[in-house]
């Protein structure tokens, strides 16, 4: 492959889902990794097998929180795998040693993402194995940002637009799953069920974490802050509460309902998807009058 080949699955690089009208609440649920589509271009060129690479799924969120939009928050899920394009990172963030010519001037390979080699265009899966037999050109990577990274993010910006413009104020609420491994280590060393990350109370008001974390460990769940995970991209990019945007990240431990070699549902999804959409519910009905 010569690097300037189109995609050869245009799918769509999302899927919204909204109340009918104007938003009925101010909140707004994304899940950016939960996307299941590889093109086979991208498989071409792996030197991995589509089951290793799909450990860096955050598998299934986005069913998870799919009841969201029923008590009238907004949602919007990637439909890309995040091995393919991580909409979760700045659009240029990439690493040079994996492509085949200089990178241009903009783009910021000096992160330390980029330096785990999980930047925009990921090096690595989960686990650490490399992704690609080959060098990639920027082409490939220039593509892959416009069809998926950039449509998705327009998207997600004209959700939390309609939540102020409705509201005064929105709240976006960035879903993920982390491995159990990296559960274990939250909360000072004694595990945890969900982190939540406001960027060190940077994204959002307390008033956000607060509720979101009393609301969980009313479920029985336990709850960590900022570590190991203390945002992404999303959170940084949109959590502005001096301009009445929140954001907060929550990841939650993939030992809750899979099993992470195999990504099979255990009995533990049925009750998790369940606690979050009361969540949700509970979260549409709170009185957040306080953020405008």
């Amino acid at each position: 492959m010569d690097g300037q080949a189109t995609l050869d699955v245009f799918e769509p690089a999302f899927d919204v889902w909204r109340t009918g009208g104007a938003p009925a609440t101010p909140l707004v649920f994304a899940s950016p990794h939960s996307g299941r589509c590889y093109p086979q271009e991208m498989m071409a060129a792996a030197a991995l097998d589509a089951a290793a690479i799909r450990g860096s799924e955050d598998a299934f969120v986005d069913e998870l929180i799919a009841a969201a939009p029923t008590v009238g928050a907004s949602l919007i899920a990637a439909r890309y795998a995040r091995a393919f394009v991580d909409v979760n990172r700045e659009a240029y963030e990439l690493d040079q040693a994996m492509f085949e010519e200089t990178l241009p001037e903009f783009a910021r390979g000096r992160s330390a993402r980029v330096a785990a080699g999980l930047g925009s265009i990921a090096r690595v899966v989960a686990d650490g194995q490399e992704i690609y037999a080959r060098k990639l050109s920027f082409a490939e990577a220039r593509r892959r940002i416009e069809v998926a990274h950039r449509p998705y993010h327009a998207a997600l910006a004209e959700l939390v637009a309609e939540a102020v413009a409705e509201h005064g104020f929105a709240i976006l609420v960035d879903w993920h799953s982390m491995p159990a491994a990296a559960a274990r280590m939250a909360g000072r060393g004694r595990g945890c069920d969900m982190v939540l990350g406001d960027r060190f109370g940077s994204s959002c008001a307390p008033l956000v974490t607060a509720t979101v974390e009393r609301e969980l460990m009313a479920f029985g769940y336990q709850v960590a802050r900022n570590a190991p995970y203390a945002g992404g991209y999303t959170t940084e990019h949109y959590g502005r509460p001096a301009r009445r945007v929140h954001a907060l990240q929550i990841e939650i431990n993939r030992a809750l309902y899979v099993q992470e070699k195999t990504l099979a549902r255990t009995e533990g999804f049925e009750r998790l998807r369940a606690d979050l959409e009361s969540l949700a519910r509970r979260l549409a009905e709170f009185d957040w009058r306080r953020l405008r």
